[in-house]
């Protein structure tokens, strides 16, 4: 883990260094925190309970570069549009949730996924593009109290670790976990499994950023971001037999941020 985290952060930091080396180029850097949803093989889809109960936090780190602050030379793209880089942490609790496991009487199968528990942890870098269309950023960043919304698409790459397990006891026995789990999926034993990996994804988000003073933004964030593959929560029942799992693994974030402007 302390290997993936040293070589994500010497990439992070390159690219800021990279940015600041050009003279035109304004920067900004910002937090950002806030809960997540993990929308995975655990839970019922579409279920009010499995949206909430499978939620967790997330937390990061932004760089900006700002095309048009520094620049006196006026163009649709400098007016309108941000380079977006950042260093993104979640962690996510998973249980089922939804009709299998309220069912009335509960019997082994709902046991079996009641007592079914996993943790999801996801550290990302990536870059978005991030789009104002309504208001000039000059013209946002010279009115204090002024909103602008914006959005974004990008992509990340992220390194993830997954652990899951049954209150009942040894997760590879019949009586412990339901077939479906134990069935070999995607060149694993079973359609579960407890690892660490490299994951693409790509990356969707509607915000507003609200101008607090000369020198710093608040923004507030909802982004989706969907995974190359289906592990991230450490279930995925073979999809050739199962073809309801048909999706991969996504995450919403619902992320507040504050921003600050770096002077030259």
């Amino acid at each position: 883990m302390s290997k993936h985290l040293f070589i994500t952060l010497f990439a992070f930091f390159g690219i800021s260094t990279a940015a600041s080396a050009q003279s035109n180029l304004a920067q900004e850097i910002g937090v950002y925190a806030g809960p997540v949803t993990l929308q995975s093989d655990f839970g019922e889809r579409s279920n009010f309970d499995t949206n909430v109960g499978n939620s967790g936090f997330g937390i990061g780190i932004m760089h900006f570069i700002n095309f048009s602050a520094a620049n006196n030379r006026e163009s649709f793209f400098t007016e309108h549009f941000k380079v977006r880089s950042e260093l993104a942490f979640s962690r996510t609790n998973l249980k089922h949730y939804g009709q299998w496991v309220e069912r009335k009487p509960d019997g082994l199968f709902a046991q079996q996924l009641k007592n079914m528990h996993a943790s999801s942890t996801t550290l990302g870098l990536g870059a978005q593009l991030e789009f104002s269309p309504f208001m000039k950023i000059h013209d946002f960043e010279n009115t204090i109290g002024s909103f602008s919304p914006y959005g974004s698409v990008g992509f990340q790459v992220s390194y993830y670790s997954t652990k899951i397990g049954s209150h009942l006891g040894d997760i590879t026995l019949p009586n412990v976990t339901p077939g479906k789990y134990l069935t070999p999926s995607d060149g694993r034993a079973h359609g579960f499994c407890s690892e660490s990996g490299v994951v693409l994804s790509a990356t969707a988000a509607i915000g507003v950023h609200y101008k607090l003073t000369t020198m710093s933004d608040l923004m507030f964030e909802t982004r989706f971001q969907m995974y190359n593959s289906d592990w991230i929560d450490g279930l995925n029942p073979n999809k050739d037999i199962y073809k309801e799992n048909k999706s991969n693994d996504w995450q919403v974030w619902f992320n507040f941020g504050y921003i600050y402007y770096l002077e030259f």
